[in-house]
Parts: C-alpha cells; structure tokens; sequence
C-alpha cells in the first residue's frame, strides 16, 4: 500500500485519544443542560459528526435553545473543565513523520469545527504535518463525501491515489461515498468486527503497524 500519495487521517480516536474526554464532557454537559445523559455508547455513535449533528442524533426532541446549552456547555468542559486526559497516541508523531519524509501529502477530514481543531493542532504542535484541513463546521458532515471530495481537488490527487484512514464507521463510510480506498484502526469508537463491514483494505490495531503498510 505505498502507492497512495495522499494520506487523509480523521483526528478523534485516529490520531489523539480523545474518545473519554468527549463522552464525559457531553455527559456533564447533558446534566448541566437538564437533558437525559448518554450512556458511552450513545455518545461513541455520534462521535465523527459535527457538534451540531452529533446533538440531533442524540436529541432529536430538543428545542433550540437546549441544543444552544448543550453545546455551550459542551465546549466549555471539553476544553477547560474535564479532567480527563487526551493525548496522542503512540506512534502517532513518527507515523507522520515517516509518512512526511516520504514524501506524501497528508491532511485532516474531521467533525471537529475549525477553531476547535486549530487549538488542538497547537497544542499538540501538529500542524505542520499537514496539508490541507477539513472540517465538520465548514463542510456537509461525515458520511458524506464532501470533505474527501474537497480535500482531492485541492491538493489535486485522484482518487486511486487517495487513501482515508479511521476509526469510525462514519470515516469508512465517508471514504466509500467518494469512491476511496480506506483502512479502519480499531483502537478507537468500533471495533474490528464493525469497520470490516466497509470493506477497508486493511484493519491495524495501532499506528505502528499502519506505518508498514503505508511507508516505503
């Protein structure tokens, strides 16, 4: 699989371990907001839509000015208030250095909003692996293709040389919708079993061994 010149990685529970801070801040946010708290895997689904999607997924009967706190409150605990920790994951920094000094392009497709991903990029001193961002705030949400989409005719790759790597469904899906190869990691919202129902070329278990498949 060394033939892709472009790498496009989704970022929450693909590159950072961030899939416990999001659940526990949307529970606190929830009860602060007076709505019913999702359980871990109500919230896990929705992980990979943008903010505003993810809160219609899970309340479809809500007024708009709950959705409003909700989403405020949201924000609030996931980037000040929420204890729990969000780091990379290991081998995330020499993957993309690996994939980099290989000469391929990278770039983000991710249901983050811009402002969001831009902090996080800064904190975590990532930005300049890649190329292009796309984001949940600017473009139709995963599965659709848009952002695969966008990100191609930017950067201009085809498709047979594009290649979307995630840990949701909602990524492979994404990468089906616009007709690219996709490979699923499972340490992060599905399992194996659940991204092998979207016909990835591969499933890795860690970014270790994504690294042997994708770098010469």
């Amino acid at each position: 699989m060394h033939h892709y010149k472009l790498v496009v990685f989704d970022w929450d529970g693909t590159l950072i371990n961030s899939i416990g801070r999001i659940v526990s801040s949307m529970q606190s946010a929830a009860r602060i907001a007076g709505l019913p708290v999702p359980d871990e895997q109500q919230t896990k689904a929705v992980i990979g839509l943008s903010l505003p999607e993810s809160v219609e997924a899970l309340y479809p009967g809500r007024t708009r000015e709950q959705e409003l706190q909700l989403i405020a409150h949201y924000r609030k605990y996931y980037i000040e208030l929420d204890p729990t920790p969000a780091p990379m994951f290991y081998y995330a920094i020499e993957l993309l250095t690996a994939l980099r000094d290989d000469s391929k392009l990278l770039a983000l497709a991710t249901g983050k909003a811009r402002t969001g991903l831009e902090r996080v990029l800064y904190e975590t001193q990532t930005k300049e692996f890649f190329h292009a961002l796309r984001c949940g705030d600017e473009h139709a949400s995963k599965p659709s293709p848009e952002m695969l989409n966008s990100l191609m005719e930017e950067l201009t790759i085809s498709p047979k040389d594009t290649v979307m790597i995630g840990d949701s469904q909602l990524d492979l899906q994404m990468a089906n919708n616009a007709g690219i190869d996709c490979i699923g990691i499972s340490h992060g919202v599905h399992d194996a079993k659940t991204l092998a129902r979207y016909s990835p070329k591969a499933i890795v278990h860690s970014l270790e061994e994504l690294h042997e498949l994708l770098v010469r």
